[in-house]
């Protein structure tokens, strides 16, 4: 029986980060607004992203020259409309953020302190130290919860959206299913528009640089409610995580390599001027597969990053986060290497969009890591991540605001029905298909790969889509199982788009494909393609 929703709303963000905050900030002074946060507001991956945003603030620089790196990085991959949109709209995203607040670092008061990284031909990225994502995200939060038209949920995961498939009505999204983690209980959300800002899926890997949060939700539900995914397979892995038992996930910026940290080998030798001209600013794929290459060829545990060579007071002036945090572990980087090895660490693809994030389904947008816009090709350049979250999100409030008195609400939606399910006493379960599809992803799902590694991860995947599918229908749900079964669907993603690609291209190297093709196009699924399980 229908019954109102627990919450009503005109536009449901689910996530909080970068991409879903500036979304609920630009439309707030208009529209009523909810934001779901999985974790506290400032978990996600925005908070712990320390390179910076890139745009072109230098008199020597150009949005030419943007979108000429953005290209080359994406290898033969990227759209060009879409790398033209976001480089031609980073400056205003900036200065919108700098408007509200965020205090990125600065020569004098004319003048940002601008790093390079890879890929990058000139100093265009604005930061704030090395923890560029932590002042963008606490900046973005002080100024979410001071509005009164924002209401935020924290500690809430979405389970579903809600399409004509529960309500009848024309084909569009009416809302979403929530779990709050709080009460234990589904409740429901009407909105007259929803946007997925949930992020990406590195979850799916044994080793990622991303927070717990990062499971691929917004793709799995997506996908779910009939929309199509492009370019799962390229995954990018950032070379420099901090190899050390006490410090899981720990990024070592790229913004070391652009400053002049080198990579050595244990026996303190360089190797990165072996793979390419650029030697530790060549791009990521580049930079991960050498390292990963390395440590097959030596058994080694990890290469090592050095920019010891530097003065000590630089180092704590560039890096004080990084450098403090290694400090801590009992490395001073101001005198020795840092041991590191690759990590999952962002899904260039994602949910298909268009220039306004619009999704195939009417009223659902997708913004930031979940989304694929065409931006990043076949390998996203550094810090042009956290600008696509900023560029894409002020062109959809834009696209919602012009349609917000023509689309109306529905507040009474079907209630979430767990009349016919039991309590669990098998939480087992779901820990260990957990931990297999994670450690197998890696194995044969990772930063090199294979036709026959393909094929074992696929047949793994559909079994475990077996036990979660009859684990889902008899048990209650919890935020494990949830994550997990978004998961293993990604995951599904991810094998698809690899085993379609018969090439080695940017973030996607097959030893059985070791060419370029000479004609590439995006990998895109469908969900009416797919044969019935």
């Amino acid at each position: 029986m229908e019954q109102n929703s627990d919450y009503q709303c005109d536009v449901l963000i689910i996530g909080s980060g970068a991409a879903g905050l500036t979304l609920a900030l630009q439309l707030a002074d208009h529209a009523q607004v909810m934001v779901l946060s999985k974790g506290p507001l400032t978990e996600g991956s925005t908070y712990y992203a320390q390179g910076g945003i890139a745009a072109v603030f230098d008199e020597n620089d150009s949005i030419e020259s943007h979108i000429e790196d953005t290209l080359i990085a994406g290898a033969g991959l990227c759209d060009l409309a879409a790398v033209q949109f976001t480089t031609e709209h980073a400056k205003e995203s900036l200065q919108w953020l700098i408007d509200i607040g965020v205090g990125f670092d600065r020569i004098d008061d004319e003048h940002f302190h601008l790093n390079r990284e890879g890929g990058h031909s000139h100093r265009r990225i604005l930061h704030a130290a090395d923890a560029t994502g932590r002042a963008v995200q606490t900046t973005l939060v002080e100024q979410t919860r001071q509005h009164p038209n924002i209401t935020i949920l924290e500690q809430v995961t979405a389970v579903d959206l809600i399409t004509e498939k529960h309500v009848a009505g024309a084909p569009r999204c009416y809302g979403a299913y929530i779990f709050n983690r709080r009460t234990q209980q589904v409740e429901t959300v009407a909105a007259r528009f929803v946007a997925l800002c949930t992020g990406g899926a590195s979850k799916v890997y044994q080793y990622t640089s991303n927070p717990d949060v990062a499971s691929g939700d917004g793709i799995a539900m997506a996908w779910r409610a009939g929309c199509a995914v492009a370019n799962m397979e390229f995954n990018q892995f950032h070379p420099t995580c901090l190899f050390h038992p006490n410090a899981q996930s720990f990024l070592l910026t790229e913004a070391l390599r652009g400053e002049g940290a080198v990579l050595k080998r244990p026996d303190g030798t360089r190797f990165m001027p072996d793979f390419h001209p650029a030697a530790e600013l060549a791009p990521r794929d580049v930079v991960a597969r050498a390292i990963d290459y390395e440590m097959k060829r030596l058994g080694a545990d990890c290469m090592y990053l050095d920019i010891s060579h530097k003065p000590e007071s630089f180092i704590r002036e560039h890096f004080p986060n990084i450098y403090e945090r290694c400090l801590s572990l009992g490395i001073d980087i101001s005198r020795e290497p840092m041991p590191v090895v690759p990590a999952a660490h962002y899904t260039c693809g994602g949910v298909q969009t268009d220039l306004r994030a619009r999704t195939a389904v009417n009223h659902l947008y997708a913004i930031g890591e979940v989304a694929y816009t065409g931006l990043h090709g076949a390998n996203r350049m550094a810090s042009n991540s956290l600008l696509e979250c900023l560029v894409f999100a002020r062109a959809a409030a834009t696209d919602i605001l012009a349609q917000l008195d023509h689309v109306e609400l529905q507040p009474r939606l079907p209630r979430w029905d767990d009349s016919q399910v039991s309590d669990s006493d098998e939480e087992v379960i779901i820990q260990h298909n957990w931990h297999e599809l994670r450690l197998f992803m890696w194995d044969y799902v990772g930063i090199v790969r294979t036709n026959k590694r393909l094929e074992r991860a696929l047949r793994r995947i559909e079994l475990l889509q077996q036990e979660i599918h009859e684990y889902y229908s008899h048990c209650k749900i919890s935020n494990n199982l949830l994550e997990l079964r978004n998961l293993v669907q990604v995951a599904e993603l991810i094998v698809r788009c690899a085993m379609a690609r018969k090439e080695s291209r940017g973030l996607h190297y097959n030893l059985d494909y070791p060419d370029l093709a000479a004609d590439p196009q995006p990998t895109i699924l469908t969900p009416a393609q797919q044969p019935p399980r």
